[in-house]
């Protein structure tokens, strides 16, 4: 039971939501950029949310289906097609033994994930099935997906399976854009802003440079200023940390980010708002709009609500 990748892609790997537990020991937590995308395609297929996932770049992979297989893709729009007919993010679909799976142009969005029902078969480590290219590491002997690569899976799909086009609601899905408003929360060196560099934080609009990766984001706007020199010693960071960079420049990190950094950070991306950054590629741009930490915590609680909701109507109907 596996899957045949006749074509790369230009950067695919395994991903899941990431290895959270080892950052004191200096280990980056990597996972899916697009969290929520990896988690609802899960959950919509039955599926544990932190089941491995392949996080695919455009050009993507071409993948012939070698079992029966049940699918689900989501995040950024890169035109797939199951032997020939399109199909939708968001819904699931049965690839039979022999099928294609093609993406044939970018529509929007940076990341596309493809879950499948019961599972990958791949190695963890620390917990986590991610990859790590830059220790070669998890996922698939720590690199990216080739061209002749075969991936196994967890679970036999019976062949007479009925489709069923379900789609996951559209309020669950991140309201996806290659400009948008990010809400932020003022970081532990927010204060060292020179007032005028507050206001350019919040009311410019930063593009995003080609120097970046899953690291990180490195912006361009007007530069940005501390009200007077700082030194600083190494402190923590996280997914979705603003840094000011000494040239005035910000970087935000991304999930493959270090787990601590000596630059001051303005400003904390807020967890819900992290799909809308993490589909955007080079030449895209951000807004920031401050929020307060009860707000951010309120967005994180009504997702969660919702989601809870679907995952007590994929049960529900995998029991009907």
């Amino acid at each position: 039971m596996s899957i045949l990748f006749k074509k790369s892609g230009i950067l695919t790997t395994v991903q899941d939501l990431g290895r959270s537990k080892y950052r004191r020991f200096g280990i980056n937590p990597n996972g899916a950029m697009d969290t929520t995308a990896a988690r609802l395609i899960n959950i919509f297929l039955g599926n544990d949310e932190n089941e491995a996932v392949l996080e695919m770049h455009f050009p993507a992979p071409q993948i012939v289906f070698e079992t029966n297989a049940v699918i689900a893709i989501g995040g950024g729009e890169i035109s797939p097609m199951l032997d020939d007919r399109p199909i939708q993010n968001w819904q699931s679909y049965l690839a039979k033994k022999g099928s294609v799976l093609n993406f044939t142009g970018k529509n929007f969005g940076n990341r596309s994930y493809l879950a499948i029902k019961g599972g990958f078969k791949v190695s963890e480590w620390l917990g986590s099935s991610s990859t790590n290219l830059a220790a070669k590491i998890g996922g698939l002997e720590g690199r990216k997906l080739e061209a002749g690569d075969r991936m196994h899976l967890k679970t036999k799909i019976k062949q007479q399976l009925a489709e069923i086009h379900t789609r996951i609601s559209s309020s669950l899905i991140p309201r996806y854009s290659p400009f948008p408003t990010v809400r932020v929360i003022a970081g532990a060196e927010f204060e060292y802003l020179s007032k005028k560099s507050q206001g350019l934080l919040l009311n410019q609009d930063f593009t995003i440079s080609k120097d970046s990766n899953r690291m990180g984001f490195r912006l361009a706007g007007e530069p940005i200023t501390l009200a007077k020199p700082q030194e600083m010693i190494s402190a923590a960071v996280n997914f979705g940390t603003i840094q000011l960079l000494p040239d005035g420049q910000l970087i935000v990190l991304m999930a493959d980010q270090q787990t601590a950094g000596g630059y001051p950070r303005i400003a904390h991306v807020v967890t819900h708002d992290l799909p809308l950054l993490a589909q955007l590629g080079t030449n895209d741009k951000v807004a920031f709009h401050q929020v307060s930490i009860q707000d951010a915590e309120d967005l994180t609680l009504q997702f969660e609500r919702e989601l809870n909701f679907l995952k007590v109507g994929c049960r529900f109907q995998s029991n009907s």
